[in-house]
């Protein structure tokens, strides 16, 4: 048993890759550059509860990897998180948190509280010291009221009536700042997220198509997707099919080709290899 139990690696992030790219950079070859992301996710508390929203833009360095990517994640029927950062890792840890709080819901027989959802994040993110791209916003209500906090991928929190992640980050909250005010209306709160989604989605390259938005109450979410198209494909106003002769043919000349003929004739009789 104990040759066995040897044989199993470690848990965690295994570090040799970092002495192989130190290695690498003394023989004069660069070492791998980590993939820049970005995202604009917002949260805000309003008077009956907290409403999250994010852009769908998925970024692949310079590439659009995916212009309908849903970054707000459930975790409970009452908590949802929005999602920046590193796809994978967002989803993973997202999954990863739900399945745990439903866990911890069938062995309590309660509803999970939004505080909850965020130490078991804090302290995921936290053991790997920001090796894992996933910077968080959790938003919900419980028995104890409407909370929303913001989660960096080294594991730290904030807890605040408004917050905003990403790349269009810095858009999004001069919005949330100037715009927010205690115990706001539903249709009110929705306008000002969504503007603030908008402002990442106009001023940043790394944010863009639509607007997905979920409604925190203590009744439960309601999650709308798209809440809007901001990225709207104009239609075309003209027509672009031209009729055979619209522009002149100044002089053709036509090269013929000879083409070999290799036909294979099969005669019915012969007998076919099998």
């Amino acid at each position: 048993m104990a040759g066995i139990a040897a044989q199993i690696p470690p848990s965690g992030f295994s570090f040799e890759n970092c002495r192989r790219n130190a290695s690498l950079s003394r023989m004069g070859y660069p070492a791998p550059k980590a993939t820049k992301t970005g995202t604009t996710i917002c949260g805000v508390v309003y008077k009956d509860g907290v409403i999250l929203a994010s852009d769908t833009r998925a970024t692949n360095g310079k590439i659009i990897a995916d212009k309908d990517c849903q970054k707000l994640h459930p975790m409970s029927n009452k908590i949802f998180c929005a999602g920046a950062g590193t796809a994978a890792d967002c989803d993973k840890v997202t999954k990863m948190m739900e399945s745990n709080l439903e866990l911890q819901r069938l062995n309590t027989g309660r509803e999970p509280r939004v505080a909850t959802a965020c130490k078991m994040i804090r302290q995921h993110l936290y053991r790997y010291q920001g090796h894992i791209g996933c910077a968080l916003i959790v938003g919900g209500v419980d028995s104890t009221g409407s909370h929303l906090y913001s989660i960096h991928p080294h594991g730290s929190s904030d807890s605040a009536p408004f917050a905003t992640m990403g790349s269009g980050s810095l858009n999004a909250i001069a919005v949330l700042d100037s715009g927010w005010k205690p115990d706001m209306e539903l249709e009110e709160a929705k306008k000002l997220i969504r503007d603030a989604i908008a402002a990442g989605i106009f001023n940043d390259l790394m944010s863009g198509s639509n607007v997905d938005i979920v409604v925190l109450t203590n009744k439960g979410h309601e999650f709308t997707r798209p809440y809007e198209i901001a990225n709207l494909k104009g239609c075309r106003e003209g027509t672009y099919d031209f009729p055979k002769g619209t522009t002149a043919v100044l002089s053709t000349k036509v090269i013929p080709l000879d083409i070999e003929s290799n036909e294979v004739r099969v005669i019915a009789d012969e007998p076919m290899d099998m």
